[in-house]
């Protein structure tokens, strides 16, 4: 059965960018979310094996997704990604506190990103 990666991210430049860097590992199912309310909204209809968030959207920031994530029992050990422009240390750690599994800078490598797939998703 193939896996399901949840892309929440408002610019859908970027959006089609992470899903393609997923698209060339294979197996992986891309779902898409505009923003973080978006995802929220997806996430009781979805069970998803991975979260990928920026930061920087409308509505919810991805850290406040990744927190409200957390929080869910369903979702409490799934591997959560931040990809975000906000690269200070400060932002990092805090993306990490809160329960992020990785945090990459934009750009970022595509082949930083599949790699952390395959280490999360056993691929």
């Amino acid at each position: 059965m193939q896996k399901k990666i949840l892309v929440a991210e408002d610019s859908p430049t970027m959006r089609y960018l992470i899903a393609s860097t997923i698209a060339a590992l294979g197996d992986f199912t891309v779902i898409e979310a505009g923003n973080g309310f978006e995802a929220l909204r997806i996430l009781p209809h979805e069970k998803v094996d991975l979260v990928i968030t920026d930061i920087n959207m409308p509505d919810i920031n991805g850290l406040e997704l990744v927190s409200f994530i957390r929080q869910s029992p369903n979702y409490r050990t799934t591997p959560l990604f931040i990809i975000s422009t906000e690269g200070s240390a400060r932002d990092r750690e805090k993306g990490m506190s809160l329960g992020a599994n990785a945090y990459l800078v934009k750009p970022f490598a595509p082949e930083e990103l599949q790699s952390l797939i395959r280490q999360y998703l056993g691929e």
